[in-house]
């Protein structure tokens, strides 16, 4: 388990990228913008991403309607 701060809040999670925090929060991949410690995380790279303890993770979800 790390310890992070994801959107905000402190959290513990065991996924080891940022590919498989997005699946252990639920969320679905395909309308996200994810930035680690400032920086932008390309979605082609979200697998190879590691996740570390104290890292700053802000995932932004796009929601679509009208």
């Amino acid at each position: 388990m790390v310890k992070i701060l994801l959107n905000g809040e402190s959290r513990e999670v065991g996924a080891a990228n940022i590919l498989a925090l997005i699946e252990e929060i639920g969320i679905e991949a395909r309308k996200l913008a994810v930035e680690q410690n400032l920086e932008i995380v390309p979605r082609s790279q979200y697998h190879a991403t590691a996740i570390h303890d104290g890292d700053r993770i802000e995932i932004v979800h796009f929601v679509g309607g009208g």
